[in-house]
């Protein structure tokens, strides 16, 4: 049998591996490290992070600033924006003072307004997904994902191209001039750099008017806002990044245009950012053993071969919005170019 100790409420067991997770982030007793919470972040994400930074060395301060109160017009979930700092010049100063934060926020600092101010001088992030703590000792570290993770990005980077298409009836172009390719392997270690935790995502924020074509989702595919898996088929075209028509039978597709009719808001339709997940210790099938509050759905962004695409903020097009939808779908096919690098729903086999 195996003896799980705990100190104050947090396993010790995870706080090695947080630790563990930091050291490979290049963290060392040389940094300065600031936690980023919320009044409503997880409380033993939190700690475990505090204990794991304390067990390195490092210089640790942790600053709790108040959840923002929502004021809608609806609710808000899973957008990788957290509206917490809310523009605080102090805070900001200090965040981009340390060398190193770790991002407990609710939503995450990920698409935040005031992100690329606390990178500009080398400070880097590393998101902690507000998920149940459950997640990260289950997915914990894939050795090989930061280099299938590079590979991906440099396909990506040196295409002109990505084409999306499945049986279901997608058939998706996007234009890459001028997009900001990123990738996610969940490790923040250079300078001015930001990830998430977990990571295994490669993707794009296209540049202004670059998106063009159909999206059929069919059951199965996942809508992360509503964390909800689809139970019927929606047809969404897109002209010029803009979402112009939504068809479907079902209730999904009558949630999903009520979502975005609320905001009243141009930019609530548009495209936000497009690619693929890496990460095969995610899994597609995890959101039924989660209740809502403990699931943020990181690893359904990140599982091998989904293509995810989203909707609201792109910061390369010059777009800042509140609504956001982040939908990962199964058993498409995207080509980067004239190749694949996910065909039926499975990375090609360079990349796995």
């Amino acid at each position: 049998m195996i003896e799980v100790k705990f100190m104050n409420d947090v396993s010790l067991e995870r706080v090695g591996i947080f630790k563990d997770h930091f050291l490979r982030c290049g963290v060392n007793n040389e940094d300065r490290v600031m936690v980023l919470a919320e009044t409503q972040s997880r409380r033993e994400l939190v700690k475990t992070v505090e204990q794991a930074i304390e067990k390195i060395g490092s210089k640790l301060s942790t600053t709790t600033v108040s959840t923002p109160l929502n004021y809608g017009p609806v609710p808000i979930r899973s957008t990788g924006a957290s509206l917490a700092i809310d523009g605080n010049e102090a805070l900001i100063a200090d965040l981009a003072s340390t060398t190193f934060v770790v991002d407990c926020t609710v939503e995450g600092l990920l698409h935040a307004p005031e992100r690329d101010r606390i990178l500009k001088d080398g400070t880097r992030i590393l998101m902690i997904s507000n998920e149940h703590p459950e997640v990260f000792d289950r997915i914990g570290h894939d050795p090989t994902l930061t280099k299938r993770v590079k590979d991906g990005v440099e396909r990506l980077s040196s295409a002109s191209k990505m084409r999306v298409f499945s049986e279901a009836g997608t058939d998706l172009t996007v234009d890459l001039k001028g997009a900001q390719v990123a990738g996610s392997d969940g490790i923040a270690g250079e300078p001015g750099g930001i990830s998430h935790w977990p990571g295994g995502l490669v993707l794009c924020f296209p540049d202004s008017g670059s998106v063009n074509g159909t999206v059929v989702m069919k059951p199965g595919d996942v809508n992360l806002t509503f964390k909800e898996y689809l139970r019927s088929t929606i047809s969404i075209k897109i002209e010029s990044d803009y979402i112009t028509e939504i068809d479907g039978d079902g209730l999904d597709a009558e949630l999903f245009s009520s979502y975005l009719e609320a905001w009243n808001e141009e930019d609530a339709y548009a495209i936000s950012h497009l690619g693929w997940g890496m990460n095969h210790l995610c899994r597609w099938d995890s959101l039924p053993m989660y209740d809502k509050s403990d699931f943020n759905g990181t690893e359904l962004r990140a599982f091998a071969g989904n293509f995810l695409w989203s909707t609201g903020a792109n910061e390369v097009a010059g777009r800042f919005c509140r609504g956001h939808f982040d939908l990962p779908m199964r058993s498409c096919s995207v080509f980067l170019d004239d190749n694949p690098v996910v065909e039926s729903g499975k990375l090609i086999k360079e990349l796995t």
